[in-house]
């Protein structure tokens, strides 16, 4: 899978862990790093709420060069995989050219957090990355 670079180098980072404790460890650091935005930075509506998404998650963005920059709310203090996934995207993606985002697949989420996510939690994370991509064509049509 050809990934844009930054977010190459965070995957190989976490392959670098040798066991599944170290890497939960790492994904933890990750969600630690996000911030979440106020409900002035980033509404609250149906509009950029990720469907399916058990941890309240809301998805925008604005323009920034030649790319987007990406702004995730997570409203669920327990959403600690969703918090560090929007830090990887936002690490990851931010400021990249539109077809790069688009070339990130959905399922990325299993080379990240493994194969032992729940069918509920994959779905919300899952969700994430596509309202990413949603967000990244939005400047082909605006």
């Amino acid at each position: 899978m050809s990934l844009p670079g930054p977010l190459q180098e965070i995957l190989d980072d976490l392959k670098l862990f040798p066991s599944r404790a170290e890497r939960i460890d790492a994904l933890i650091g990750w969600g630690d790093e996000f911030v979440n935005p106020g409900a002035d930075q980033l509404p609250r509506d149906e509009f950029r709420k990720v469907p399916g998404c058990e941890s309240e998650v809301f998805v925008m963005s604005e323009a920034d060069g030649e790319g987007r920059r990406y702004l995730f709310a997570v409203d669920n203090p327990q959403g600690i995989s969703a918090m560090a996934l929007a830090r990887i995207l936002q690490v990851g993606l931010n400021g990249l050219p539109d077809a790069e985002v688009q070339k990130v697949p959905d399922d990325i989420i299993f080379e990240i957090f493994g194969n032992e996510l729940s069918m509920g939690k994959s779905l919300g994370l899952t969700g994430m990355v596509r309202m990413t991509k949603i967000e990244s064509a939005k400047r082909n049509s605006v």
